[in-house]
């Protein structure tokens, strides 16, 4: 299938990778503090208690910012990969899907099973869910639904609920853009997901798993995405409206996160912090043909790249990062750690992790991305 005349401007996006930064951070910060308890640490004594427990404890939040950017990123670049939803092809769309996830999923699951067998305790199941069926829910992204029947039970494997939400969504995505075929129709669609999420987290309230893992619980942050990207596509704001916009989204996120614990806010928390990375998002794609291509080389953009950084390696620090995390609780056990070095510890876990991830990069997953999407859509689809 030709793609029609479209925009190709494909490079990153330095404040969406900022964005992300920020998303994944939250993350890292969440398991560590469930390893070693941050708040028995000098860190206790910096912000006032409930801001400090909301702070490390509601990481949970920087998934569902992972899962707009998502949405959004899928949406934009496949609307000016194929012109259109209606001129999306399933074929080059679940291509480039596989290039960019198996590669790296495939890697991390041989290592955690391959400990697992080796006899770390840590990396193995807690004799409820065989590995290999574990494994097997990852690989077919169905793990967010095994967690609902069996609870949590392996300490690596369980954050890879998240994957399965998102794979479920975008293997719809491509069937939804050619079946109903006019973008309205598919934006209804995504709509009703963003109206039901609410709704089903409302339903499940009282179950930690169903409203911040099952899948109608977060599609509605993927569809708030998908729904920006189609409308950033038609408008357009300028630099200092950008600037302004972003600035509210982004406050909004922070006293979204700081003021409540995410089990407080089990309806809404999830919908206001996607809405505030959508309204982030909208001014970042409404403004871009106007000022992407201005050069930015001021203090503000140095000062980005270190986040930046973060964001782009976002999906190897999420999937190997977890190993590294059992490894160090392994090695040092919680129990024994004095809360003096605990930030000490925080620093070497979000440095090691990053080495991991560069290393991970560099020299596996981008090669194979690159590869396998020749091998699959060709030379002409890898640009």
């Amino acid at each position: 299938m030709q793609a029609g005349p479209v925009r190709q401007d494909l490079t990153r996006d330095i404040r969406i990778d900022c964005l992300r930064g920020l998303a994944i951070l939250s993350v890292l910060v969440l398991h560590f503090q469930l390893a070693y308890n941050l708040l028995k640490s000098p860190l206790g004594r910096l912000l006032p208690a409930p801001y400090l427990s909301n702070l490390v404890w509601n990481g949970n939040h920087g998934v569902t910012v992972f899962f707009a950017i998502s949405g959004y990123l899928i949406t934009s670049t496949s609307l000016r990969r194929f012109g259109s939803l209606s001129g999306v092809s399933a074929k080059v769309f679940y291509a480039y899907r596989f290039a960019r996830i198996v590669p790296c999923l495939a890697l991390v699951l041989a290592v955690i099973s391959g400990l697992a067998a080796a006899g770390v305790s840590i990396f193995r199941d807690e004799g409820v869910v065989p590995l290999w069926l574990a494994d097997l829910s990852v690989l077919t992204f169905w793990h967010n639904i095994l967690m609902a029947k069996f609870g949590y039970f392996n300490y690596c494997l369980n954050i890879f609920w998240s994957l399965s939400v998102e794979e479920v969504f975008y293997l719809a995505f491509p069937v939804l853009c050619l079946v109903l075929r006019r973008t309205r129709w598919v934006m209804l669609v995504w709509l009703a997901a963003i109206v039901g999420g609410p709704i089903y987290r409302s339903m499940h309230s009282h179950n930690e798993i169903q409203f911040l893992y099952g899948n109608l619980a977060c599609f509605d942050a993927i569809a708030m995405g998908c729904v920006t990207a189609v409308t950033a596509d038609k408008v357009r704001v300028r630099g200092w409206a950008r600037n302004a916009m972003q600035a509210m989204a982004l406050v909004g996120m922070l006293v979204v996160y700081l003021s409540a614990g995410i089990d407080s806010v089990p309806v809404w928390g999830t919908s206001l912090m996607a809405a505030g990375a959508a309204m982030f998002l909208l001014a970042e794609g409404a403004g871009r043909y106007i000022d992407r291509n201005r050069p930015r080389r001021g203090w503000r953009a140095r000062m980005a790249i270190p986040l930046s950084w973060f964001g782009r390696h976002s999906y190897e620090l999420y999937l190997f990062h977890i190993v590294l995390l059992a490894l160090m609780r392994t090695v040092f056990r919680p129990h024994a750690m004095s809360p003096e070095a605990k930030p000490l510890a925080l620093l070497l876990f979000l440095g090691l992790s990053a080495g991991i991830a560069w290393v991970i990069t560099r020299w596996y997953s981008e090669p194979f991305n690159r590869g396998l999407r020749a091998m699959l859509v060709g030379r002409t689809g890898t640009a």
